[in-house]
């Protein structure tokens, strides 16, 4: 296959499965990716460009493989993996890290745990919202493809945001969009109803804001903002961390799931138990700090200044909780250096996808004794945990959290210990 022209046919046997999660044929001129192909399998594949084949035909299936029950899997871009069985796709999940760990030669003793964290379903989504031919069509990006797979439901997401597409549609609709033009529509899950922020429109006219306006209580929802900017608030959007009651900004980062976020927030706590004052680095709007504040004074940094601002005043307003202070800093320019780490026994950094590699680098070179990392990319987690043990650290645990079910998503917390240093490096 490695001399075959684009859209030539030919039956390959799949080798192993990518960390994307697609088959993966090697050939002369290197790997060849196939989304939905399975190790194992005998499949009739169509080249494409670059890299790529589509599946045209399964041969000769997997003892893995089973029936998708999303009518849209093979054509939606996102879950990639429903025809995985359960087993092997543990086994998957498991293999991105143990995989990211081994290429930086980071050690761990026994198997990884793997905490299912779907619950009831993602409670965040991102719909792409367009007008085609003079009618609105919402849903997510076709796999392979820049393309909307238009939806009318989707089985990853919690019951709340069932009606998520209709709701992007109604949108795109009032908004009057051109064809062409394309909007994203994050509907986020709160205790008081759905939490929208619209991108990518223009500025709208006082009619579209009275349509848009029309949608939002037609929809019961809690607020709807253009591009941040209220249009309809018929309630504030509240999502309950620990004790406190957050109202987090428009668009706002919360983890894919509930159940995800307790998971990750719970190892956090049973890491740090003990220590007196943390350090909460990529703060948020608060999952962990303000959890941490039940027993430890903690001190939060974050690059977005509205989410540091909704963590703060969530700390404010709730009773009985240790001293948070809040601060709006870009760790990946400006990290706390060894010496401002001095003071703290326990530090917590959930950096985005990129990592946190200035900020491991103080931490190894500061006296902190405790240290809990999560990532959602087990690339960076593995760079940022052979910094931190280079510095002195044992890595003591590690969990990996699936939360973003059916996908090649995984998501990791760990705890990271050494002997208290005399003196800092840093800084």
């Amino acid at each position: 296959m490695s001399d075959a022209t684009e859209g030539q046919e030919a039956e390959v046997r799949i080798e192993t499965l990518g960390a994307g999660g697609d088959g993966v044929v090697r050939t002369a001129s290197g790997p060849l990716y196939v989304p939905f192909a399975l190790p194992g399998e005998t499949v009739r594949v169509q080249r494409l460009a670059n890299d790529r084949a589509a599946l045209a035909a399964v041969v000769s299936p997997s003892p893995g493989r089973i029936a998708p029950f999303c009518p849209h899997h093979g054509a939606c871009g996102g879950c990639r993996l429903q025809h995985l069985a359960a087993a092997p796709y543990a086994a998957f999940k498991r293999d991105l890290v143990e995989a990211a760990l081994a290429r930086r030669g980071v050690g761990h003793a026994g198997n990884i745990p793997l905490i299912d964290a779907h619950g009831e379903g993602r409670r965040r989504v991102i719909l792409h919202a367009a007008n085609v031919r003079g009618q609105p069509v919402a849903g997510f990006m076709r796999a392979m493809s820049h393309d909307i797979e238009a939806i009318d439901s989707c089985p990853a997401v919690e019951p709340a945001l069932a009606r998520a597409p209709a709701l992007a549609q109604a949108i795109a609709a009032a908004l009057k969009l051109r064809d062409g033009r394309r909007i994203d529509v994050q509907a986020t899950v709160t205790e008081t109803g759905l939490d929208v922020d619209v991108r990518g429109a223009a500025a709208p006219s006082p009619a579209v804001i009275a349509a848009l306006a029309a949608t939002a209580s037609r929809f019961r929802l809690a607020r709807l903002t253009v591009a941040g900017e209220a249009v309809a608030s018929l309630a504030e959007p509240v999502v309950t961390m620990g004790r406190a009651r957050v109202v987090p900004p428009p668009g706002a980062f919360l983890q894919a799931t509930a159940a995800g976020e307790a998971a990750l927030a719970a190892f956090a706590v049973d890491a740090l138990r003990g220590c007196r004052k943390i350090a909460d680095l990529f703060c948020g709007v608060g999952p962990f700090a303000l959890r941490l504040a039940e027993t430890a004074t903690v001190e939060a940094f974050d690059s977005v200044s509205e989410a540091v601002a909704a963590l703060a005043t969530a700390h404010r307003t709730t009773p009985g909780l240790k001293p948070v202070t809040a601060a709006t800093r870009d760790l990946f320019r400006a990290p706390l250096t060894a010496r401002e780490l001095a003071g703290f026994d326990g530090v917590l950094f959930d950096p985005p996808r990129r990592g946190a590699d200035a900020q491991a680098r103080q931490i190894a070179a500061s006296t902190v004794a405790r240290v809990v990392a999560v990532s959602c990319d087990p690339g960076t987690f593995a760079r940022d945990a052979a910094t931190l043990m280079q510095g002195g650290f044992t890595l003591d645990r590690l969990v990996a959290v699936d939360q973003f079910r059916w996908t090649a998503h995984v998501e990791i917390a760990a705890l990271f210990t050494r002997l208290q240093k005399k003196g800092g490096r840093g800084g």
